[in-house]
């Protein structure tokens, strides 16, 4: 409790190394086995990366999931039911690029057995395509802008700042992409044009709190008597002292977000938003949680095995052995 005190009154005394200890191994951990399943399970993508047909009919409000996937014939098909803002029901089907591509014939196929389950004429039945080379234009688009984003961040960064803290926070951001793509892996989220969006978002956010602790650092490095006991513990007092900045920038942005995923995706059933507010929500709670305990102490690894760092160490402990000695 009196941490917590502590924490909200801005006089935080938290012990980060010890805590650095546990957690980046977890924090890594956590990494390896979001890139595994991306590599072994991978991502739910929407039509825009994957390519593929989508077809929607109404329906009444009678007629389940279930019913739709026995009437077609395409059995590798995606079935949801919707409901639109004026309370109409639509079973909407998304097809595969394959079947797509076996041309009019899978489509026309997909077309009749909807028109004849809502008991509806097969103009009644829209359809959106997007074809193979469409998704993968998108999908190339969106791992340039990632590429691009860490390039131009990874430049100023080491300009701004010092190379250093530019390793740690890209180390911090890639933590975050690849948890929230993990979370995605497993739960089956579909990502989407907006989920990419909302990821950029997510970058932009993690870094300004990774910054807000490096720029910390950069003040407390000039003060004298600052290195006295060493960089680490000096990096622990530099994250206490803008701690509770991080907690209040991560709640003032999380509540618009959590409202904009309650309100507009779940009670407004708005899709894109629900895309966009739920990878967004995840990523900032991850960027507050990686810059204190990723890329601080990655920050700290570094540091403490730069030639002039060390040596200082290597005295200040030789210094504890010998008074230790003569006690």
């Amino acid at each position: 409790m009196n941490t917590i005190r502590s924490i909200f009154t801005g006089n935080a005394r938290i012990d980060f190394p010890p805590i650095w200890k546990r957690t980046l191994p977890v924090s890594f951990a956590a990494m390896v086995i979001s890139a595994l399943l991306l590599l072994v399970v991978g991502l739910n993508l929407s039509i825009e990366f994957s390519g593929g047909g989508i077809f929607e009919v109404p329906v009444a409000e009678s007629v389940s999931v279930d019913d739709a996937r026995d009437a077609l014939s395409d059995k590798t098909a995606r079935v949801q039911k919707v409901r639109d803002q004026d309370g109409g029901n639509f079973i909407r089907v998304q097809t595969s690029t394959e079947a797509t591509d076996n041309a009019a014939l899978a489509s026309e196929a997909v077309i009749g057995e909807l028109a004849e389950l809502g008991g509806v004429t097969l103009d009644d039945v829209t359809r959106n395509q997007v074809g193979p080379t469409w998704g993968d234009q998108i999908t190339a688009k969106a791992v340039r802008a990632l590429v691009a984003f860490f390039a131009v961040v990874a430049l100023y960064l080491a300009w701004r700042l010092e190379w250093r803290m530019a390793i740690g926070a890209l180390v911090a951001v890639v933590h975050d992409l690849l948890i929230t793509a993990g979370i995605y892996s497993i739960v089956r989220f579909e990502v989407s044009p907006a989920t990419v969006i909302a990821l950029l978002t997510i970058m932009g956010y993690s870094l300004y709190d990774t910054v807000v602790v490096y720029d910390k650092v950069l003040e407390r490095e000039t003060e004298p008597g600052a290195w006295a006991q060493g960089y680490t513990p000096m990096l622990s007092r530099s994250v206490n002292q803008v701690l509770m900045r991080s907690i209040n920038t991560t709640i003032t942005t999380v509540l618009p977000v959590l409202s904009m995923l309650v309100i507009g995706a779940v009670l407004l059933g708005g899709a894109t938003l629900r895309d966009f507010s739920l990878a967004l929500f995840i990523g900032l709670l991850l960027g507050t949680y990686s810059s204190v305990f990723v890329a601080a102490p990655v920050l700290a690894w570094l540091k403490e095995r730069q030639p002039d760092i060390a040596e200082e160490r290597l005295k200040r402990e030789r210094r504890v052995e010998r008074k230790s000695a003569r006690s």
